[in-house]
């Protein structure tokens, strides 16, 4: 993958997204980064962010699914998107990491695995990589609704 195809998907995903916005009104810079071939689109804090947000979420994964099809769509070659909304995600994943802290000691100090309990992809990936900080060892099982992560000592 060229490095111009990465940085037009960019700049597409981030104009598609401001457009979108300003159907609400809301004419906003929308800073857009790419990490780990995941387009990171972040809107600033609003007097919308409630309504963009939504209930847990909801909106802005909405948000998310219809930049990465409009992507998809225009033949990207980079269509993962992660839309996040007033860092209401980088919040919840900094809190996650907090608690899973205490999860990653427990299993360090009694060298047993952990069931952590069913979480969403990214929950998951931020679990995962606290996990390799701290070198343990984790991995993903379950299906659907069930997916959580098993924390392992790492030998």
């Amino acid at each position: 993958m060229n490095d111009k195809s990465t940085e037009a998907a960019i700049q597409f995903a981030k104009k598609y997204l401001e457009d979108l916005l300003s159907f609400f009104g809301l004419n906003t810079d929308v800073y857009a980064t790419i990490d780990d071939e995941v387009i990171e689109l972040s809107v600033p804090s609003t007097h919308l962010n409630g309504f963009l947000i939504g209930q847990r979420g909801d909106t802005m994964r909405a948000l998310q699914f219809m930049v990465s099809s409009a992507l998809k769509n225009n033949e990207y070659e980079t269509n993962r998107v992660n839309v996040d909304v007033a860092d209401y995600k980088k919040q919840r994943a900094d809190r996650l990491a907090q608690t899973a802290e205490a999860w990653v000691k427990q299993v360090k100090d009694s060298g047993e695995p952990m069931d952590l309990q069913p979480m969403n992809a990214a929950d998951r990936r931020v679990i995962h990589k606290l996990a390799a900080e701290y070198e343990l060892s984790s991995e993903s099982v379950g299906e659907g609704r069930d997916r959580h992560i098993v924390l392992r000592p790492a030998n």
